[in-house]
């Protein structure tokens, strides 16, 4: 038992003491009575300790990251490479091989800095070399292609492949890029397709695509397991080994299984001290399940201090909202919105800017601009739920339900996605339809923010 837990079952022995009055605490010190008394007070502690869900986070492992961090080598490695490549490149004629390893090493810098310029500046130079080449370069329109995914400009990728196809892939680039841009478009059919067509490919980036088309049908034990083979056969590349595990990590949390995501994401940060995604992960498992609202403010910080995307404001957002700190948490939240509806960010963080628009800032109105947009980029269930939550929101009720019934009604959504179908519902008085969205969303409550979670606890009462 930690000393919080501690502490929280001599509350209770407190308030019962508080309790007995008169005769009853002049009985309380007599001997004869002592032995129930403290039968009775045992009795609570025992309870207490029982009902107190078991603390999963190492917090010494998580002081040690933090007070003895040192950025991995592959950092001191990627800024080798960045200056190596940029001097090999003859501004007065720009070639492929020195751009293009350049511009992945600018890449690679994003993810271990999460500087959104790293990604706009390879973006740029591949550009240039599209150009050069009067665009009929294959690999520089897959690059493109890529770098589009990256930035969540999905339709843009899509014209960058076809233009790539055109030019001449290899069969396993074409499939696999092909599984990646219509999965991320809703064309789950093709996606599922053209994954088919990759077997009898037995490797990292055939399982790795396979765990997202099982997630997505709800196979969450088969996704988990495909995604830890993929690790498997990623063991020559410590990179896409960590990436892995880290997805079977968050599927583990998706899954209800935080011990287990926990472990992974330990390994992950064991191999590399940089893996921030890993770290956040920790951290929100702290927040939600051991209920250490310090301890993940202080992972989030820790993050915030060495990458540069909004997302663990978003995550001490969430930690406010654990607290019932509703100024803090609108501080929070009207920070992450300034920095992620910055244009250099486009469309990567429109999810979240929903939630926050549609939530605790009362802007429904950005909330429907950006769903809308959205729409422009991918048409998915998912996305035509954020467009309804957003009309919904904004009074546009039979809007709304409209764009449920034709885009998102029967169709697989996610635990958020299910919360807002479910609070929509209830608010149009369809409670029946209501309750089965708040029962499905349950399942996901790990991927909930905990005001989130707090309201399904109140719905099922």
């Amino acid at each position: 038992m930690s000393k919080f837990e501690l502490l929280e079952a001599t509350g209770i022995f407190k308030a019962i003491y508080l309790e007995l009055s008169g005769v009853y605490l002049r009985m309380l010190f007599k001997p004869n009575n002592l032995k129930p008394i403290l039968a009775i007070l045992t009795t609570f502690f025992f309870f207490s300790c029982k009902n107190a869900p078991a603390k999963i986070v190492d917090q010494i492992f998580t002081d040690s990251l933090v007070a003895h961090y040192n950025p991995p080598a592959i950092v001191k490695t990627t800024e080798d490479e960045l200056a190596f490549w940029k001097n090999r490149i003859d501004t007065a004629s720009t070639g492929i091989t020195n751009e293009s390893r350049y511009a992945s090493a600018l890449v690679a810098r994003f993810h271990q800095s999460g500087d959104i310029n790293d990604i706009k500046k390879a973006d740029s130079m591949m550009r240039l070399v599209n150009a050069a080449y009067n665009y009929k370069e294959a690999s520089a329109n897959l690059a493109l292609c890529n770098y589009s995914i990256l930035q969540h400009r999905f339709t843009l990728a899509d014209s960058y492949l076809e233009k790539a196809r055109l030019l001449g892939l290899k069969k396993y680039e074409a499939l696999a890029t092909s599984f990646d841009v219509d999965f991320e478009l809703g064309r789950y059919n093709n996606a599922a397709i053209y994954l088919k067509q990759l077997q009898p490919s037995d490797d990292y980036g055939y399982y790795f695509r396979q765990s997202k088309l099982q997630h997505l049908n709800g196979n969450i034990d088969s996704a988990i397991q495909s995604m830890l083979t993929a690790a498997d056969k990623a063991a020559s590349s410590p990179y896409l080994k960590n990436t892995a595990l880290a997805n079977a990590a968050d599927l583990y949390i998706h899954a209800g299984k935080l011990k287990e995501a926990n472990d992974l994401y330990k390994i992950c940060i064991q191999a590399g001290s940089g893996d921030f995604h890993s770290i956040t992960g920790m951290g929100w498992i702290a927040l939600v399940n051991d209920k250490n609202d310090s301890l993940a403010q202080q992972l989030f910080e820790f993050v915030r201090s060495k990458n540069k995307l909004p997302d663990p404001i978003f995550k001490l957002y969430q930690v406010a909202q654990q607290r019932q700190d509703s100024a803090a948490a609108a501080g929070y939240a009207q920070q992450f919105a300034g920095l992620a509806s910055d244009t250099v960010y486009g469309d990567m963080y429109n999810k979240y800017l929903i939630e926050v628009y549609t939530g605790i800032l009362h802007q429904p109105g950005k909330a429907a601009v950006i769903a809308k947009r959205e729409l422009s980029n991918r048409s998915t269930a998912q996305t035509n739920a954020w467009y309804a939550w957003s009309l919904f929101c904004d009074k546009k009720t039979d809007d709304a339900y409209k764009m449920y019934e034709q885009a998102v009604s029967g169709k697989p959504l996610e635990g958020l996605e299910l919360y807002w179908m479910g609070k929509m519902m209830q608010g149009l008085g369809k409670g029946y339809n209501a309750k089965a969205f708040f029962k499905a969303a349950w399942t996901n409550k790990y991927d909930l923010s905990p005001a989130m979670v707090a309201d399904l606890e109140k719905q099922s009462r």
